[in-house]
């Protein structure tokens, strides 16, 4: 799903090239995208965009008249700049906005259609879709750790529910847990002062390197190839692979249709976390620590 440095990536893109225009002509493939009725989404059509924001992970194209578009692009869902009019080919494409230059079209992989579009009147309709998670380049040190300690959840799930971060998901909260050297599993009320500076600290840092990243990469074209898996992640994508700190080899913990990666040795003091599938198999054999897991791997 993208994250806030990609959709920071995508509003930088869309600036120079919708920003100012007249959206021509709304044509919806996809019935199932459209998640609201009233005002109807022809009442864009001929109106002039004059601004774009994020809210949480979702996109925001104001129009004239105070009309926003607003698009979430949920895990499959990706943006193409395309020429104008271009055709919608396939069950992928489910919606192209025309402009007088080009065609902005949104194409969701798959057969689970979870991308979503919704036509908002007013500051008040936008705020409607707003998880309310605290932004991380606003906020101190305080709120930040005010909000994740609201409830006690481990870092990985304070981290990526929207309600208390805005924008963090599965791949940057990785990066960011890595980079603070603490564990996905610790508890917000277990940390320690100089933790939470630090994690405060490489939360923002993270997620401006990425940003400054992929935003930079907009400026030489459409960002068309938006991923969750970037080679140059520390840890998130990469199990099996040597930790850029320490060498040893990356971990992960799967869990439904995500899974967190993480370095045994930098961020749970060599300490092997339980996979949910695995352990529930193994049981008591599960390895508790790197040594114990080696040594399975070479029965």
């Amino acid at each position: 799903m993208p994250e806030l440095p990609d959709i920071a990536a995508y509003l930088s893109a869309l600036q120079p090239r919708i920003v100012a225009q007249p959206i021509r002509q709304v044509r919806l493939a996809s019935p199932f995208l459209l998640r609201t009725v009233q005002p109807p989404v022809t009442s864009v059509q001929g109106r002039v965009v004059r601004e774009l924001r994020r809210v949480g992970k979702r996109i925001a194209i104001g129009v004239e008249g105070d009309l926003w578009l607003v698009l979430h692009l949920m895990i499959a869902g990706r943006l193409h700049w395309r020429p104008p009019e271009a055709k919608l080919a396939g069950r992928k494409s489910l919606v192209a906005f025309d402009f007088p230059n080009g065609s902005l079209v949104l194409t969701e992989a798959g057969t689970q259609h979870r991308a979503s579009l919704h036509v908002l009147a007013g500051e008040e309709g936008l705020r409607s879709l707003d998880p309310g998670g605290i932004d991380i380049f606003v906020n101190d040190l305080d709120s930040f750790r005010n909000a994740l300690k609201a409830e006690n959840r481990t870092l990985k799930r304070a981290l990526t529910d929207p309600r208390i971060v805005s924008g963090v998901g599965n791949a940057y909260s990785d990066e960011i847990l890595h980079a603070a050297q603490l564990s996905p599993i610790t508890h917000t009320h277990k940390l320690e002062p100089q933790e939470w500076e630090r994690l405060f600290a490489t939360t923002r840092d993270t997620l401006r390197f990425w940003i400054d990243r992929l935003r930079a990469e907009a400026e030489a074209g459409f960002p068309e190839k938006v991923t969750a898996f970037r080679k140059d992640m520390a840890v998130h994508g990469r199990y099996g692979e040597p930790c850029p700190r320490c060498g040893e080899k990356i971990q992960r913990v799967r869990y439904a249709n995500n899974e967190t990666n993480y370095c045994a040795r930098c961020q749970t003091g060599g300490r092997v976390l339980a996979d949910r599938s695995l352990s529930r198999l193994l049981r008591s054999d599960w390895p508790r620590t790197l040594e114990e897991l080696e040594a399975l791997k070479r029965r």
